[in-house]
């Protein structure tokens, strides 16, 4: 693929064969940089893990945050390994982690990664029966969990037979007997000590299943991702050539760690680079961590990016004088940019120092987000890109780059990634597939499920529909699951109307499906979330239950309004009212069946 279309010359980022590498180059170019800042004092070395004081130790949102650098990572990698493999963890060992993001899932990824056994992430909220029917799927023999999990994973202790240690990362009460995470680090320590290297020497093949990561939407045989070290590479090197990302840089971490999203762009990528890690202690603390932690970048999903925007806003509009100086900011700034001067972070230095002061860079994935929010964060000079993967893909096939950007694409195809559309319609919309070494191995033990997404050509078969754009920007414009076809052979994108609706205030979230008629055609129909602040702001309507009929006639203004911007038949024919909002996976994305 032509390097024109990157508009600028590409970042220049250092070769890395496999995760071992990157680490053993990260700890020599950073060693006394600190690489994680933590709450856990345990993790701080500030107290000892056996000791009384960690036996009691607590959650306190007041405490700082405390430096780990990258030595000690690198240290405690090797450590932990060298244990692991003492506890006679091979190659053909499958190691699960059940547990919120800490410094210990940090530590167990790579040691389990760097040629130990293969490492199966998974998602925090998972209830008992589905931890039952991943690790027996994966074939997981060895469970590390977290203290907020004890309770789901005693309840299935006899349901997973496969799994021969239990292994905490919280100091166990003096009746139980799983092993400890810190216990098994320090017999590692101790053996490298006295001259073991036999961790460093193990045998690693790039190109072999490394990671096995579980598609969103589990069945009773769910999808497993097999990825290799160069997947995940190549897509380092790769998204981390079109965005500057350095050492001076320090991320917060807010997304769950077993999504690939997370996990390569704000987990490995930040180790790769150089830069610090903050772990967010919860949703409910990421404003003030952000004020503590200071963080130059965050990854967000929409639903984030949505409430920041709402934050500031709502905050302007609740000061006439405000919001009138506000506004003279934005056409000021406007006005100075066309001429070469950039006063947006002076003008709108108390925004910006809400979220800590130093953000420069947003990045937004999972899902599509509206082009005009963006374009509004960047108006207060918050630099804001968003980008397109799959855990398929781990995960980045398209990011757009800081100074060259479309708020309407997902981004332009990866160095080294090709990106087509299969059977483009007369618009030049069809199905998006991508090739590269960052395409997945295939689905672990279910060759006919990967024939069906992987053609003979290499090709991965995303399942979401979109074109290419004149730049090369990639345009989703919905999910193939999800499309609404009439019964005269026109498609819709479900996803093209919820977003024409959720851009009016009344509206929090939308679901748009069709609705068979006796005919066989399709009648548009959509399911709403009215915004409960939104309501209560119209004079008429304060107070109501978001399914009042008084509510729903407002709503149904709205939608008339929509539907007259469309081609009658993707007008939406008829609305409901929910009183709560969608349920979603832990990614933040609305269950749609």
């Amino acid at each position: 693929m032509s390097k024109d279309i990157y508009k600028y010359p590409l970042v220049e980022v250092r070769e890395i064969t496999d995760l071992r590498d990157m680490l053993l180059q990260s700890e020599k170019l950073y060693s006394h940089k600190t690489a994680y800042w933590t709450k856990d004092p345990i993790a701080a070395r500030q107290i000892a893990p056996r000791s009384q004081e960690a036996l009691e130790l607590k959650i306190d949102h007041k405490r700082p945050y405390l430096p780990i650098t990258y030595q000690q990572f690198a240290d405690d990698v090797r450590a932990l390994g060298t244990g692991l493999m003492k506890l006679g963890v091979n190659d053909k060992s499958r190691v699960a982690i059940y547990a919120e993001t800490r410094y210990e899932w940090y530590v167990t990824y790579l040691a389990v990664v760097n040629g130990l056994a293969v490492v199966v992430p998974l998602d925090k909220e998972q209830p008992a029966n589905e931890v039952v029917n991943l690790v027996t799927s994966s074939e997981a023999d060895i469970l590390l969990f977290s203290k907020s999990k004890k309770e789901v994973i005693d309840s299935v202790r006899d349901r997973i037979p496969g799994v021969r240690h239990y292994i905490g990362f919280d100091l166990p009460q003096e009746n139980e007997t799983d092993l400890y995470f810190w216990d098994i680090l320090q017999d590692g320590a101790e053996a490298i000590e006295a001259g073991d290297t036999a961790y460093d020497a193990l045998p690693l093949n790039p190109e072999t299943m490394q990671i096995l990561l579980f598609t969103s939407g589990t069945t009773s045989n769910p999808k497993a991702v097999m990825l290799s070290h160069k997947n995940i590479c190549k897509n380092l090197m790769g998204m981390c050539s079109m965005v500057n990302i350095d050492e001076n840089d320090t991320f917060l971490s807010v997304l769950p760690l077993h999504h690939t999203y997370e996990c390569t762009c704000g987990y490995l990528c930040p180790l790769y680079r150089g830069c610090s890690v903050a772990v967010c202690e919860g949703l409910r603390y990421i404003v003030p961590n952000m004020q503590e932690a200071k963080p130059t970048i965050v990854l967000v999903v929409p639903l984030m990016m949505e409430a920041f925007h709402r934050g500031v806003m709502k905050k302007v509009k609740s000061d006439p004088r405000l919001a009138k100086k506000f506004n003279f900011g934005l056409k000021l700034t406007k006005a100075l940019r066309k001429v070469g001067i950039d006063l947006r972070r002076k003008i709108f230095d108390s925004v910006h120092e809400n979220f800590g002061g130093n953000i420069r860079l947003l990045i937004a994935g999972g899902a599509a987000i509206a082009p005009e929010l963006m374009a509004d964060m960047q108006d207060l000079g918050f630099g804001c890109i968003q980008g397109y993967g799959l855990t398929e893909c781990a995960p980045i096939l398209a990011l757009n780059r800081t100074h060259y950007f479309n708020n309407r694409s997902a981004g332009l195809p990866l160095p080294g990634v090709d990106v087509k559309i299969l059977d483009p319609d007369e618009n030049g919309i069809g199905e998006i597939a991508g090739r590269g070494d960052n395409v997945m191995l295939g689905y672990y033990k279910n060759e006919g499920a990967t024939r069906e997404v992987i053609d003979g050509e290499g090709f991965f078969h995303t399942g979401d529909f979109g074109y290419l754009d004149e730049n090369n920007f990639v345009i989703i414009t919905g999910r193939k699951a999800n499309i609404i076809v009439t019964k005269n052979g026109k498609n819709i994108f479900p996803e093209e109307i919820e977003f024409l609706l959720t851009q009016h205030p009344l509206i929090a979230e939308a679901v748009v499906s069709g609705k068979e008629r006796k005919d066989g055609d399709s009648l548009i129909h959509a399911e709403i979330f009215p915004d409960r602040e939104a309501v209560d702001e119209d004079s008429e309507l304060k107070g109501l239950p978001l399914t009042d009929d008084k509510v729903k006639d407002k709503i149904n203004e709205v939608v008339k309004d929509v539907n007259a911007g469309l081609i009658n038949y993707k007008a939406v024919r008829f609305i409901t009212l929910r009183d709560t909002e969608f349920p979603k996976t832990t990614a933040k994305k609305i269950i749609r069946h």
